[in-house]
């Protein structure tokens, strides 16, 4: 179609379009069979003696006749003669095939079985049969990299004047799977954002298999046939719908994870390796606040029930697709980008390139991004020079923008582990360090709230923010507010505070009531009631000890004086007063430095564990120790 559109249509003038638009119809009408025709087109062949189709033509050597056969998929005929010529000068014929204007011409049979009546005469080629990647990549340097980003999303259809630079390259992100080998992408977003028209209409190298059943015999080998299956097949293998997908057997998620690891994977006897990049694509029934916000929901709720932790730990990319914009007029464009076929032949010459040490010229990775993550990040980055950049040259500015993109979106995968299997994927602060300054960067998550959790201004007196993690190594962060109300001396809470955070209060009311004859405070409180609530700002419902930061927001609260910014308290006390430390401190500093705090206050019980503190940790958070209560409020109040 892109083709008769370009031969007829190729015009601005209206008039002209209009008539071309025509000459397209009646070009489909005359030329082109669907497979359901492919008997009336051999007739057709037959009764005139030569006709001219549209069709896929492949072309294959067949050594015990020492000939070439030509099969034309919807004319449905296997045995068509073809001059030598053709396949010497269109290679792609013999590499899977090429889309062409074939005329066929019938003649008697005179070779028996063997033989065939059907001869291509004449073959043009409508799909790209040659493609010079030197040319493509020497083009490349005529453009500057916006002007290049620009062209490849009008390539895809939509108008970059519409966006901005982030949305820029998340757009572009969809196409990482057709420059990179077994690249695993996954976008979840909601319905409408065109989430699977890259997977549709980029490339002849891609399925996109729309909801239904995988089986490991369709996806990967059929042990009865001993035949590979579409990862063999297909540069991309993308899955639309991904909530409707059905796994029929239980060794399908198995092979789809060491596929998804490494490329490969064992059948039987046979260990077979495959370059296909798998990718998937569904919709989120619920804004992405509430997924994050809940602890009951995460980003990938559509996914099947067989898509364990094992298999989401493989995804390299998570694109937020609910930052895509809605199909719209609005965002098609109407200027000139390359013809897709192009673009296809292009991206498939890249995929065989390797670009994964892009990031080590200039960065090195932080202590988090290890293993699993170091590979995404670094697969990403790749992917991105490969799409912006084919013809290897890129700054370092450049690389840093691939980079942090790179990073928080394996961390939004990683993000999603931490909250389904807790302590296992604890190491979620994701960093790089620029090797020329040696400047430790974080990358946060933006649907999250990153940084901005935790005020970098004072909180009003009575207000404080604390941490605490469960017998599951869960986090939990909240802000604590106590508030002094005209009354007669009682404590008041919400009906909904959780059980941990009401008996935390309760040691902290029981321990000052016993202490507050000493204060000189009974005789303003005997006619103020205690109003405590408590604001879980990770949505992890952990049952947070955390006695002492409720007795340091009553006493900030009585002495209307404010903590300093950035100020988290830890630990927990007894009803006499006495401290208890945490487990572990190492997972709500964490959480702590990674969601803004400057300063933490910790039991001196927990100080043997200083030293097994990540090394950011340590580097921005000012960790001070307490020995008890009342020193904690001294540290805590600002002066």
């Amino acid at each position: 179609m892109e083709y008769l559109l370009g031969k007829y249509c190729a015009s601005d003038d209206p008039n002209e379009i209009r008539i071309g638009i025509e000459a397209v119809k009646e070009t489909l009408k005359t030329n082109y069979f669907r497979h359901d025709e492919a008997n009336k087109a051999q007739s057709l062949v037959e009764k005139n003696g030569r006709h001219r189709f549209i069709d896929r033509v492949e072309v294959r050597f067949l050594p015990s006749e020492t000939k070439y056969w030509a099969s034309l998929d919807n004319f449905g005929y296997t045995r068509v003669h073809i001059p030598d010529d053709f396949h010497r000068r269109f290679e792609r014929l013999l590499e899977g095939g090429i889309w062409a204007l074939v005329d066929v011409e019938f003649r008697p049979n005179e070779d028996g079985a063997k033989g065939s009546p059907f001869h291509i005469v004449e073959l043009k080629p409508i799909q790209l049969a040659r493609f010079d990647f030197e040319e493509y990549s020497s083009g490349r340097k005529e453009f500057s990299t916006d002007e290049w980003i620009d062209a490849l999303l009008r390539s895809v259809g939509l108008e970059p004047t519409r966006f901005d630079r982030r949305l820029k390259l998340l757009l572009l992100a969809r196409l990482l799977p057709f420059v990179e080998k077994n690249y695993n992408f996954i976008e979840l977003g909601p319905r409408g954002t065109g989430k699977s028209y890259a997977f549709s209409e980029m490339s002849p190298y891609c399925i996109l298999i729309s909801g239904g059943k995988a089986s490991s015999a369709n996806l990967f080998y059929n042990n009865a046939r001993r035949k590979v299956g579409l990862v063999g097949f297909w540069d991309v293998v993308a899955f639309d719908e991904v909530a409707g997908m059905k796994v029929t057997d239980a060794d399908t998620i198995q092979i789809m994870k060491d596929y998804m690891a490494n490329g490969r994977f064992s059948r039987g006897v046979a260990q077979v390796h495959a370059d296909a990049s798998l990718a998937f694509v569904g919709n989120l029934n619920q804004p992405v606040e509430v997924l994050v916000q809940s602890s009951a929901t995460d980003l990938f709720q559509p996914l099947p029930k067989e898509f364990d932790l094992a298999v989401i730990d493989r995804f390299h990319f998570y694109m937020p697709g609910w930052e895509a914009p809605k199909n719209s007029k609005d965002i098609l464009t109407t200027h000139y980008g390359f013809v897709t076929d192009y673009l296809a032949e292009a991206f498939r010459v890249l995929r065989k390139e390797n670009r994964i040490d892009s990031v080590e010229q200039f960065y090195r990775l932080g202590s988090h991004v290890e293993g699993r993550d170091a590979i995404a990040v670094k697969r990403t980055v790749s992917g991105f020079i490969k799409l912006l950049h084919p013809d290897g040259q890129y700054s370092k500015e450049e690389v840093r923008e691939y980079l942090e993109l790179a990073l928080e979106s394996r961390r939004r995968v990683k993000e999603q582990l931490k909250k389904r299997g807790s302590f296992e994927f604890y190491k979620t602060s994701f960093s790089y360090i620029d090797q020329e300054d040696g400047v430790e960067r974080t990358v946060g998550v933006p649907e999250q709230g990153g940084k901005g959790t935790i005020s970098q201004d004072p909180l009003p007196p009575g207000s404080v923010y604390t941490a605490g993690t469960d017998g599951d190594g869960k986090v939990g962060l909240f802000r604590l507010e106590v508030t002094l109300t005209a009354g007669s001396g009682k404590v008041r809470t919400p009906a909904g505070l959780d059980k941990g955070l009401k008996e935390s209060l309760s040691r902290a009311t029981s321990y000052f009531q016993s202490v507050k004859d000493k204060l000189g405070l009974a005789p303003t409180l005997a006619q103020k009631d205690i109003c405590a609530e408590a604001v879980d700002l990770s949505g992890a419902r952990v049952e947070c000890a955390c006695g002492v930061a409720f007795y340091v927001a009553l006493m900030s609260a009585i002495q209307n004086r404010r903590l300093q910014a950035g100020t988290v308290v830890l630990g927990d006390l007894t009803i006499q007063g006495n401290l208890k430390g945490l487990p572990s401190i190492t997972e709500p500093l964490q959480v702590a430095v990674e969601n803004g705090a400057m300063r933490a206050l910790v039991p001196i019980s927990n100080k043997a564990q200083f030293t097994a503190l990540p090394e950011e940790v340590v580097e921005k958070l000012d960790v001070i120790f307490y020995g008890d209560v009342d020193r904690a409020v001294m540290k805590a109040i600002e002066l």
